[in-house]
C-alpha cells in the first residue's frame, strides 16, 4: 500500500513540476526549465510522450522474453505474462501516439502527418492489435499459447527496428531524426534531466506494478476456472 501511494505522488508530482515549472531562454533559478529551440513551451510533452515510447519498448520487449520462456518451458503462466506486457504495451503505444499527435497538432499544424515516427508507431499498432486478434481467435489454450509466444517473438524483434532505426533512416519533422534532438544535443539543464529521468523511472515502475496486478488477476481467473470446473 505504502509503495503504491508512493507511486501515485511521485507521478503526481512529475505532473505538476511538468505543467507549472517555467521555460526561460537563459534559467536561472534551479526551478526553470531551459528554452529549446523549436519546441519553445511545447517541449514540456517530451516528459510524459518520451516515457510512454520507452515503456512501449519495454513492455513488447518483455512480452517477447517471456513467449521464447514459453516456447522453452511450455508454462502457461508464461503465455499469460507475455500477453499481460503485450497488453500495456499497446496501452502505452496508444497513449504515446495521442500525446504525439496532441504535440503535432500545435506544432506541424495536423493530428497526423505520415512522420517516420508516426508511421512507425502505427505499424507496432497494427501488429500488437494482430496479436490480440489472434488470441481472441483461438480457443484451445496450448494452441493459442504457442502461436501467440511464436507470434510475440517475432512482433518483438521488430520493435527496435521500427522505434530506434527507421525514423533514423528517413528524414522527418519529428526531434530526433536523422540522430539528433534535444535529448541528444545538450539543450536539457540539469533540473530538466532530473525531471525527465524521474519521469522515466516513474512510468518505468508504474508499468511494472500494472504487470504485477495483471499477473495476479490471471492467476485468481485461472483458478477459479479450475475450482469452478
Amino acid at each position: 500500500m505504502a509503495l503504491k501511494l508512493l507511486l501515485g505522488l511521485w507521478i503526481a508530482a512529475i505532473i505538476v513540476v511538468g505543467i507549472t515549472f517555467p521555460i526561460v531562454p537563459v534559467p536561472q533559478a534551479w526551478y526553470e526549465f531551459p528554452l529549446i529551440p523549436g519546441l519553445e513551451n511545447k517541449a514540456r510533452i517530451m516528459l510524459f510522450h518520451v516515457p510512454m515510447a520507452w515503456v512501449t519498448v519495454l513492455a513488447f520487449l518483455i512480452s517477447m522474453g517471456y513467449g521464447i520462456r514459453y516456447l522453452v518451458k511450455k508454462n502457461i503462466d508464461d503465455d499469460e505474462k507475455s500477453a499481460a506486457s503485450a497488453g500495456l504495451g499497446l496501452l502505452f503505444c496508444v497513449l504515446a501516439t495521442v500525446t504525439g499527435a496532441i504535440w503535432a497538432r500545435f506544432n506541424w499544424g495536423a493530428f497526423w502527418n505520415w512522420d517516420p515516427r508516426q508511421t512507425s508507431i502505427f505499424a507496432l499498432l497494427l501488429i500488437y492489435g494482430a496479436y490480440f486478434a489472434l488470441r481472441s481467435a483461438l480457443d484451445v489454450e496450448e494452441k493459442r499459447a504457442a502461436l501467440s509466444a511464436a507470434y510475440a517473438v517475432i512482433a518483438g524483434a521488430t520493435v527496435p527496428f521500427f522505434i530506434f532505426v527507421m525514423p533514423r533512416l528517413l528524414p522527418g519533422l519529428h526531434p530526433g531524426s536523422g540522430g539528433s534532438g534535444p535529448l541528444m544535443g545538450g539543450t536539457m539543464n540539469a533540473t530538466l534531466r532530473i525531471v525527465f529521468y524521474a519521469s522515466l523511472a516513474g512510468f518505468t515502475a508504474l508499468y511494472f506494478w500494472m504487470l504485477n496486478l495483471r499477473n495476479r488477476l490471471a492467476k485468481l481467473r485461472t483458478h477459479h476456472e479450475s475450482v469452478g470446473g
